[in-house]
């Protein structure tokens, strides 16, 4: 039976197609994404963890047993990249399975087999790792509004058709009815990729990404004939670009900042140029990266946002976000500074253990990971930079440029 599963893993990791310098940690990671898949429904859990601190005796201690959305483009784009079509087809299924059900009401997170109620409770006779507390089981963020699924859904679907995969008849129809819910709703404020536990607000990675769905719909409408009212998803499509422009562009520090009117940064804005809504060459994306880079950075990786401004209501202080480590790493390859994105995508690479695993954030002090782990978000990142460090600098630019991630966009054409 062990000869039989090391032959099965070998063989399935052999028809990886990446050839390029870092096929180590790609095929690593690959087999981490295929092991925190639920094989009867394609459902792909962020970690197999619940409560492993981002703060050492901190409350930030979350469930992360679940299929999130959000990661749907991330997953999809990385087993593109590495060739695994029929694992691309398995999770597009399972998303299709969860937002179809009843689309008016789409959630962020579903369980495993597309279960819709994920009430978080504490568990408090148990002391948790290294006696954090409180140890959760279920996420309340599930119940929370969050503009960027929407986006997130429609760019999965947009680069599951440009990659070739069998369409789904069913799937326009959904996203025709996700598109209806946007357009009522975009201009509401939301809790953010970051699911905070203080007020909705409006955060302009959110808004960008509803960009994102109106943008992929408009280019799948123009290159497959799909039917939709296409001209006013244009006109919504360019009002929510020129609403981020003006309302989320702070002048002054040249710089997009984290929700309108604040003078505050965030990391998730380094996925600006990644989805084509400014090119990786404009002066804003330029700025807005060398600002994270002075303000974000702690002994090279990158926090998620400053925890001091109290967005989240929650107590200050948490590790360097490792997903956003290597967003930081795309952007500067994305913008001409490709030997201190391939150095950062390095140093990232040591911080793993002795299997090449990698947790959701790492503590420069104490030298250590934190967070839930093995963390899928972070393997995935990690695979898009390397195939971006492994194509040539005019084709990265050019795919950002036409609205789309990358290193999917390039293989794709």
């Amino acid at each position: 039976m062990l000869t039989a599963t090391e032959n099965g893993w070998r063989k399935w990791s052999e028809r990886c197609t990446y050839d390029g310098r870092w096929r180590d940690a790609m095929v690593r990671s690959l087999i981490t994404l295929k092991a925190l898949t639920y094989a009867p429904t394609g459902g792909l859990v962020a970690a197999p963890t619940t409560s492993l601190p981002e703060q050492w005796g901190g409350v930030r201690n979350w469930d992360y047993r679940y299929c999130w959305l959000r990661d749907a483009t991330f997953t999809l784009n990385a087993l593109l990249l590495a060739g695994y079509k029929e694992e691309a087809v398995a999770w597009r299924e399972w998303l299709l399975r969860a937002v179809a059900g009843c689309p008016e009401d789409l959630q962020i997170l579903y369980s495993v087999t597309g279960e819709r109620r994920l009430d978080e409770i504490e568990i408090d006779w148990l002391p948790g790792y290294t006696g954090a507390f409180p140890v959760r089981v279920g996420n309340a963020a599930s119940r929370q509004f969050q503009l960027d699924v929407y986006g997130e859904v429609m760019d999965t679907l947009h680069l599951a058709r440009a990659a070739g995969l069998k369409p789904q008849s069913a799937a326009w129809r959904i996203q025709v009815v996700l598109l209806q819910l946007l357009e009522s709703n975009w201009q509401e404020p939301d809790e953010g990729i970051w699911e905070i536990r203080g007020p909705r607000q409006h955060f302009t990675h959110s808004k960008v990404m509803a960009w994102v769905a109106f943008d992929r719909a408009v280019k799948d409408a123009e290159c497959y004939g799909f039917d939709g009212p296409v001209e006013r998803w244009r006109q919504v499509r360019d009002a929510i670009h020129a609403q981020v422009c003006e309302s989320g562009f702070d002048a002054r520090r040249n710089a997009v900042v984290q929700s309108y009117g604040s003078p505050h940064l965030d990391a998730s804005l380094l996925l600006i140029p990644q989805v084509g809504f400014l090119p990786p060459d404009d002066p804003r994306v330029r700025g807005t990266v060398d600002a994270i880079g002075r303000e974000l950075v702690v002994d090279g990786l990158v926090l998620r946002y400053s925890t001091a401004t109290n967005v989240d209501a929650l107590p200050p202080g948490e590790g360097t976000f490792l997903p956003c480590s290597f967003w930081f790493a795309d952007c500067l390859v994305l913008t001409g500074r490709r030997k201190e994105g391939a150095a950062l995508f390095e140093r990232l690479l040591a911080l793993s253990n002795d299997l090449g695993l990698l947790s959701e954030e790492y503590d420069t002090r104490e030298r250590r990971m934190l967070g839930n782990f093995p963390q899928a978000l972070t393997h995935m990142a990690l695979i898009n930079t390397a195939r971006l460090l492994s194509i040539p600098e005019e084709q990265t630019i050019c795919a950002s440029e036409k609205g789309g991630r990358p290193a999917a966009a390039t293989q794709a054409s």
